[in-house]
């Protein structure tokens, strides 16, 4: 009985695990063809989806070794050295459910979350997307 309890219990688990969906990676070359004047996009048509993107971080929490907000750019430094990107090259992400994210300005980072395309207001400027993020990860280029 517990075998079989086991074997139930596994399969289970693993049906979950297959169900969950799977991110897309989202590259800046995809981000940038959101344009205010076109209706559709690929960027646009990622609206509302589950995409993993690689770039760098500008935390938006001052004087913090962890943030729970910041901008993923697709370059070190933007912002800070250097004027920013236009806006379909920074992504505003708020980390949810309390997590916070290790800072750091020069190491790639992959983020995971569902992606808006939203007008956000940020202390660099205007910000074409936003994103519900769930994981921040180092990048492995």
């Amino acid at each position: 009985m517990k075998k079989a309890r086991f074997v139930i219990a596994m399969a289970l688990s693993a049906s979950m695990l297959a169900s969950q969906p799977v991110p897309v990676t989202v590259g800046w070359s995809t981000l940038k063809t959101l344009n205010s004047t076109q209706q559709s996009s690929p960027a646009r048509a990622l609206d509302n989806q589950l995409v993993s993107i690689p770039g760098f971080m500008v935390p938006l929490e001052d004087d913090a070794d962890q943030v729970t907000e910041f901008l993923l750019v697709p370059f070190a430094g933007a912002c800070i050295h250097v004027p920013p990107p236009p806006p379909n090259q920074m992504v505003y992400v708020k980390l949810q459910h309390n997590q916070k994210a290790k800072m750091s300005f020069t190491e790639p980072i992959m983020v995971t979350g569902h992606l808006h395309v939203a007008t956000v207001d940020s202390p660099y400027g205007d910000v074409s997307f936003s994103m519900d993020g769930d994981t921040v990860r180092p990048y492995d280029q």
